[in-house]
């Protein structure tokens, strides 16, 4: 399946795939981890730097009760993040 399909289409297992938002030049794919009957806010924060892919993976204490809602805190708390360290979040 090319990054494309997983991006904008559908994952392999039939599940809609994460919706990625581009922000400041980084992309942020939210990552809702599943924990019981809630979902730790994570995202994975990606750049391209000198040709190269790089990436932060983020996993945040806070929980949501849905899915939807985990995603949309992670995409908040990763807007917050990268205008607060920038280039300094892939180090």
């Amino acid at each position: 399946m090319s990054w494309l399909s997983r991006l904008f289409g559908r994952s392999g297992t039939g599940a809609p795939a994460p919706v990625a938002v581009i922000h400041e030049g980084f992309e942020i794919v939210p990552t809702p981890i599943r924990e019981g009957a809630v979902f730790r806010v994570a995202a994975e924060i990606r750049k391209e730097v000198d040709g190269e892919m790089r990436a932060h993976r983020m996993i945040r204490a806070d929980t949501c009760p849905t899915e939807k809602a985990a995603s949309d805190l992670a995409v908040r708390k990763a807007r917050m993040l990268i205008d607060q360290m920038g280039e300094g979040i892939l180090s």
